[in-house]
């Protein structure tokens, strides 16, 4: 179980406030995007060398099996749509010590509460590690250690792969740390700014990456995906009141979505120009969003049905809990006395995954990250609460 591939989503939401609100600037398609890129994470993991649908994905037509293979570049996505929903909901904010105070609350009430449950679904495998012979004192200590506090993105591979996508959390939250900056410098910027940051964004994992720092940095290599999702958001801003930008929305996202796709299926073409896969998405990444953001064509009503916000709402939960679940269900299905294996394994383990990431974002995300802010204030700012939870739940 240790060789699973990171992969990153993170929802970037919380505060109190009706759950089921839907405030003005609401983008449900986002919402439902979410789903759709977590679901994309977890057929990649399935897909690996031995794991339960790797064969049968082989065999399909190339460009499917790469596209599938590729699941790992929903990560830019995600970090994205963290950065833009957080631009949103705090668009009328004013910081001061009791609202950072307010907002590390629901971060980490947004966060934490399932990714400990996450840890607490593993938590067998976790002793076995810990009674083990095979390892020190001192890798035991440091693999408990880089789990409780979420320190495995700044570390390589800690060895152990109890939930191996939880190392994005670590991510997330220096992006938390960082965006009270961001935010001050791209609230009101305009198009020279806006201009200047995305050029930033593009340019700055290619520089670091040239100046020798170590891949293992990922929150420091994915902070440009972030502050490109604050820029986004601020760009949504300026085109929200022209009438000929909202009448072709549609038109944004479909050429996007087509670009990414064949750079995906060929990614060699950037390799005599010495550019990198995560650096061509960035842009057209943003450029998804807006899309969709904006609201036209099918594909964002698709995106904005009840189900798909729905699941896409209980995503966090289905992509922090996919991996400990696996645990079990290679140890007890397919290594156990059923002996499943092959598609019917896969399509069994997808319903087990889903129904237990609406189980826990109803009965623990919910009420945990209202318990959690409830002990920090009792009321916090209302569009932020109400947008961020109608976002991502």
């Amino acid at each position: 179980m240790t060789g699973y591939r990171n992969i990153e989503y993170i929802a970037s939401t919380s505060q109190a406030a009706p759950l089921r609100a839907e405030p003005a600037g609401y983008l449900p398609a986002l919402t439902g995007l979410r789903f759709v890129l977590a679901f994309w994470v977890i057929l990649h993991h399935l897909a690996g060398r031995n794991m339960l649908l790797g064969k049968t994905i082989d065999a399909l037509p190339g460009p499917i099996s790469t596209l599938v293979h590729g699941g790992y570049l929903a990560v830019q996505t995600f970090f994205l749509l963290s950065g833009f929903v957080l631009a949103r909901s705090y668009a009328q904010v004013t910081w001061s010590k009791a609202s950072w105070k307010k907002f590390c609350a629901a971060r980490f009430a947004r966060i934490y509460p399932v990714y400990l449950l996450s840890l607490c679904i593993v938590l067998k495998f976790i002793g076995e590690t810990m009674f083990s012979s095979s390892r020190t004192a001192g890798q035991k200590a440091g693999y408990l250690i880089d789990y409780t506090f979420l320190l495995q993105g700044w570390k390589p591979n800690p060895q152990v792969g109890w939930n191996t996508p939880a190392w994005s959390l670590s991510c997330e939250f220096f992006f938390y740390l960082c965006f009270p900056i961001l935010f001050a410098v791209l609230r009101n910027s305009r198009w020279r700014t806006i201009a200047a940051s995305l050029a930033i964004c593009i340019l700055m994992p290619i520089v670091l990456a040239h100046s020798g720092l170590p891949e293992y940095l990922k929150p420091l290599y994915h902070l440009a995906d972030f502050a490109a999702g604050i820029t986004t958001a601020r760009i949504l801003v300026l085109f929200e009141n022209r009438r000929w930008v909202m009448s072709r929305a549609a038109w944004l996202y479909w050429p996007v979505a087509a670009a990414a796709i064949w750079f995906i299926l060929h990614p060699r073409v950037l390799w005599s120009v010495r550019a990198d896969l995560n650096s061509v998405l960035r842009p057209l990444n943003v450029l998804l969003l807006l899309g969709l953001a904006l609201g036209g064509g099918w594909l964002a009503r698709l995106l904005s049905t009840q189900r798909a916000e729905y699941l896409g709402k209980a995503s966090y939960a289905m992509y922090i809990l996919h991996i400990p679940i696996l645990w079990w269900f290679g140890r007890g299905v397919v290594h156990g006395g059923l002996n499943i294996t092959g598609v019917p394994a896969g399509i069994l383990y997808l319903a087990t995954v889903m129904a237990a990431s609406v189980l826990a974002y109803e009965f623990v995300e919910i009420p945990v990250n209202r318990w959690i802010r409830g002990l920090v204030s009792g009321r916090v700012e209302a569009q932020a609460v109400s947008y961020e939870l109608a976002a991502t739940g």
